[in-house]
């Protein structure tokens, strides 16, 4: 099988995602053309100005199946490049532009969601990475089309529903190594050490950090024992708020920013016990599964993708639009927790739906067929 694959705005975990499917599939011929995670706005839209002029001859090679994220405009790039109408093609959505978190507005939003429609109405078949992921995306095109003034079908959504599918991202190998597994877990140990949390996600607005901080202040002044480890990538615009938490947590803060060896991420990962999540915008969450793989205690909110990922011990109340009480919820689920782990209690839930081997058949057979071919080849 040869497979052109197309990544527009080709963030941290798309490249994740991209390795996860060629690890999936070794024996499949993959050419992959990317562009940087920058400029939004105008990557979405200008993406298939670039490849169309300066990549047509890897586009016209020829290909049994072309996949592209959700941030190609492919229905532009089809009109531009024939020869790709003609390939069977898969849109894979790691997020949608329909979920965007309410009360931040973003610079050509509406623009993003037009290009995501046209786009999955252009492709044979959707991916999205939860069903959270794909409900949302369906629910947002039937709202947007309720909006618009006229001339704008309906039934649009129903047969995007009908060609969509549920493909995780799989979780790559990484922790076959058990050896720097966090030496203090196990009973007691945590009446001699601070229990160490683990906050993982991109320095944004949409990962909820001042929703982490109210969190922290309710568990300091609940006097709990604690250590901080935020681990993600930050950007020139990073929110005031991971600055005031660097300045704040004084030795409390372990490790701030990110880490570029694969080796140190996993020490890091391995050293934790609970590993924390505050996001408004989140669809499936990769960071915290590896953690969890690694064998800390998930303390997420209960929204977006979690629910259907962990079990209802593992979630706090959601309160979108009162932070307060929401950290109130979480810090009691940390104290729980906490509690559980001093006494040898906490139960770690399992992810191993999520690793390659499981997920490997599915993701076969679904390509596959798209193709028209019933065997893995």
């Amino acid at each position: 099988m040869r497979v052109l694959l197309l990544s527009a705005y080709d963030a941290g975990s798309h490249r994740y995602w991209r390795r996860g499917l060629e690890a999936m599939c070794p024996d499949w011929q993959w050419t992959c053309l990317s562009l940087p995670p920058r400029h939004f706005s105008w990557r979405v839209r200008g993406n298939p100005l670039h490849w169309a002029l300066r990549e047509r001859h890897t586009l016209e090679a020829g290909a049994d199946l072309l996949i592209a994220t959700s941030m190609v405009d492919l229905a532009t790039l089809r009109g531009l490049v024939p020869a790709l109408a003609g390939i069977p093609t898969l849109l894979y959505f790691h997020e949608n532009q329909f979920a965007y978190p309410p009360g931040r507005g973003r610079h050509g939003l509406l623009e993003a969601q037009m290009v995501s429609l046209y786009s999955a109405l252009a492709a044979d078949g959707l991916a999205f990475n939860s069903q959270w992921n794909r409900d949302s995306f369906i629910a947002g095109v039937a709202a947007l089309l309720k909006k618009l003034p006229d001339y704008a079908p309906r039934e649009a959504a129903d047969l995007l529903a009908q060609k969509s599918a549920v493909l995780p991202v799989p979780l790559l190998p990484g922790a076959e190594d058990r050896s720097d597994f966090n030496p203090w877990r196990g009973q007691g140990d945590l009446a001699q050490r601070p229990v160490r949390l683990l906050w993982p996600g991109r320095q944004e607005y949409d990962k909820g950090g001042e929703r982490l901080e109210a969190l922290l202040h309710v568990l300091v002044e609940r006097e709990l024992d604690f250590e901080l480890a935020i681990v993600g990538q930050a950007f020139r615009q990073t929110p005031e708020v991971f600055k005031r938490l660097s300045r704040d947590l004084g030795p409390r803060l372990v490790h701030m920013g990110w880490l570029a060896a694969v080796e140190d991420y996993q020490h890091l990962l391995a050293q934790a016990d609970i590993v924390l999540a505050t996001a408004l915008h989140e669809f499936q969450g990769v960071a915290v599964m590896e953690a969890v793989e690694r064998g800390c205690v998930p303390v997420l909110p209960q929204r977006l993708a979690y629910p259907e990922l962990y079990p209802a011990q593992n979630l706090y109340a959601s309160s979108t639009d009162h932070p307060d009480r929401e950290a109130v919820a979480a810090a009691d689920r940390v104290v729980a927790v906490t509690a559980a782990l001093k006494l040898g209690e906490a139960q770690v839930p399992s992810v191993q739906r999520f690793t390659l081997d499981a997920l490997a058949p599915r993701w076969r057979r679904a390509l596959c067929a798209l193709v028209g071919d019933g065997e893995s080849r």
